[in-house]
């Protein structure tokens, strides 16, 4: 997992693979606030962002999540949020198995967990490996602006060659 604000000047010394930085780049450059909720493709089915607004939950309303085919680049666009994380072990009981369809898993619970708050202006990386559970409310429930960019892990691989 990777936590930081799009426009940090101090992530200009990391180096991402091309696809990740081309959802970070669209993440930087897009304006969101003007964009109906929806499914927007950068490059097909390999990297796409889901625009999404709604209310942040209570913690026990939010589920634990993983994906298998696809990155997340969470980025919120306007609000802030709790997301709760761990990385994956075998002990992790699962709550709903993988639906390939949609690409998720659900578990019981993160352990051991982790809460980070995502700020406006603040992204997420989480990879397969990565159990996160998003749109948790700091204190009480508020409206996020938030964009998830999916970067196909395939083709991290291939650029990983």
């Amino acid at each position: 997992m990777i936590i930081g604000s799009i426009h940090d000047e101090d992530m200009e010394g990391i180096v991402f693979s091309p696809a990740m930085e081309r959802a970070l780049s669209y993440l930087r450059e897009t304006d969101f606030s003007k964009m109906k909720d929806g499914r927007y493709e950068i490059d097909g089915d390999r990297i796409y962002a889901t625009v999404q607004r709604y209310k942040t939950k209570p913690e026990h309303e939010c589920r634990p999540e993983s994906h298998r085919r696809y990155a997340d680049v969470q980025f919120v666009a306007e609000g802030q949020e709790i997301i709760g994380w761990c990385a994956f072990t075998p002990a992790l009981k699962v709550a709903e198995s993988y639906n390939e369809e949609k690409d998720i898993t659900f578990y019981e619970k993160l352990e051991p967990e982790s809460d980070f708050v995502l700020a406006e202006g603040s992204f997420a990386i989480l990879t397969p490996k990565d159990i996160h559970r998003p749109c948790c409310a700091i204190e009480e429930s508020l409206p996020v602006l938030k964009v998830v960019v999916k970067v196909a892990v395939e083709l991290l691989e291939e650029e990983m060659k």
